[in-house]
């Protein structure tokens, strides 16, 4: 499966930031990450902190898979209202996930810092589409409101005076973020090799075999990989491969604008999302130019072709125009990429009876990154043998 196809912007912007080799001769450890995206990078820096000696692979260059794709919207929000996301369990889990989302984000600040992750904290603003989203809308800012969540309402004329543009309500979040994913994963394996983790990419894992004391790695390369324990974080292909009905693949697409000298037509630079499904988002970048995606449509090979890339992209080049009409923006780099939805709006994270000495981090949702962070926490304290209270939020048999 191709993760993604056309111009990523992040690889392009950044270049090689870090160069891993493949795997030549055998190795030993404790623990093998199999993934060098954001949720694998994160993992080895939480195991390496903990202590834990880490081998990660990949098969294709580090984080250029669904990571290079991302957009970098980090949100403690789930594409699932906090309303609906309780119908799912009850509205004490609900809260907590959420809350969970608001201290990933909190750690990723405290991780990135000034080192050039173009980390920055950003309000969020959740658009009514339509008239008829209000009344639901209004309700769910009462709910989130209700439990602590820093949220205000915009009317009509909020939004009108704010944004200059006409839509009948709105929820604006603070605790937001937005970040450059590539260079996030770079940073959290340079991390994490500095304590002495090995990273091999260019490198398939073509079978896994276990035993009463652990996992073996097979590789394309000849080589072999022996550990006690195993995290898988190699995105939506394992998930396939799992044989279990828990989620659904989609398509998605986006661009990033040539750089605009005045952004002081967008306030706060907030992120922008909408009640519509499918939802189209915005956000700006380090650079001043404008990062827009949405136009998902169920998984196909069809996000391969460039016809269908160039249609989408001039789609939702008109549906940024009718928020900003005054605002013209010229495409600098467009591509299409995968992501994974569950019933609840959160992934999975955690282990599989048939699956000894394995954890799976598999980063369903529209906010991954976030979702990476609680990830690597959470397979920390498995690695370690912590209880973690939280985990079965994210269990597969939640």
């Amino acid at each position: 499966m191709d993760l993604r196809t056309g111009a990523a912007f992040w690889p392009l912007k950044n270049g090689l930031i870090g160069v891993y080799p493949p795997l030549d001769r055998d190795q030993t450890c404790e623990v093998a990450v199999l993934g060098a995206g954001i949720t694998g990078a994160l993992a080895a820096h939480r195991l390496t902190e903990a202590g834990c000696d880490v081998v990660v692979l990949d098969r294709n260059d580090a984080g250029m898979g669904s990571t290079a794709a991302s957009t970098g919207l980090l949100q403690y929000e789930t594409d699932l209202s906090l309303t609906e996301l309780a119908s799912h369990a009850d509205i004490q889990g609900a809260v907590r996930s959420w809350r969970l989302g608001l201290k990933a984000i909190d750690d990723l600040e405290a991780f990135c810092g000034h080192d050039g992750c173009a980390f920055l904290r950003r309000p969020s603003v959740y658009l009514a589409s339509t008239r008829w989203d209000v009344r639901s809308l209004e309700a769910e800012h009462a709910v989130r409101a209700e439990h602590d969540f820093d949220v205000a309402w915009l009317d009509r004329a909020d939004i009108a005076a704010r944004f200059g543009f006409k839509r009948h309500g709105a929820i604006r979040s603070l605790g937001d973020a937005e970040v450059d994913p590539y260079r996030l994963t770079h940073r959290a394996l340079a991390e994490a090799t500095r304590p002495g983790a090995r990273v091999f990419d260019c490198t398939d894992v073509t079978e896994v075999r276990t035993d009463e004391t652990g996992v073996t790695l097979d590789t394309n390369r000849g080589a072999t990989v022996r550990a006690r324990r195993l995290v898988v974080a190699a995105g939506y292909e394992v998930a396939r491969r799992l044989g279990r009905d828990r989620g659904h693949l989609h398509s998605t697409w986006a661009f990033v604008s040539e750089p605009v000298p005045d952004l002081s037509w967008w306030p706060d630079q907030c992120l922008i999302w909408e009640t519509r499904r499918p939802y189209l988002y915005l956000r700006t970048t380090s650079d001043k130019r404008v990062m827009v995606g949405g136009e998902d449509e169920p998984w196909s090979s069809r996000h391969e072709s460039t016809r269908l890339l160039r249609k989408k992209t001039a789609h939702l080049l008109k549906r940024c125009s009718s928020l900003f009409p005054l605002v013209q923006l010229e495409v600098a780099y467009a591509w299409a990429g995968v992501f994974g939805t569950t019933p609840d709006g959160l992934p999975f994270i955690g282990t599989i009876p048939e699956h000894p000495h394995t954890c799976f981090a598999l980063g369903y949702g529209g906010n991954g990154i976030t979702f990476s962070m609680v990830a690597a926490d959470l397979i920390r304290d498995w690695c370690v043998g912590r209880p973690n209270p939280d985990a079965q939020l994210f269990a597969f048999d939640r």
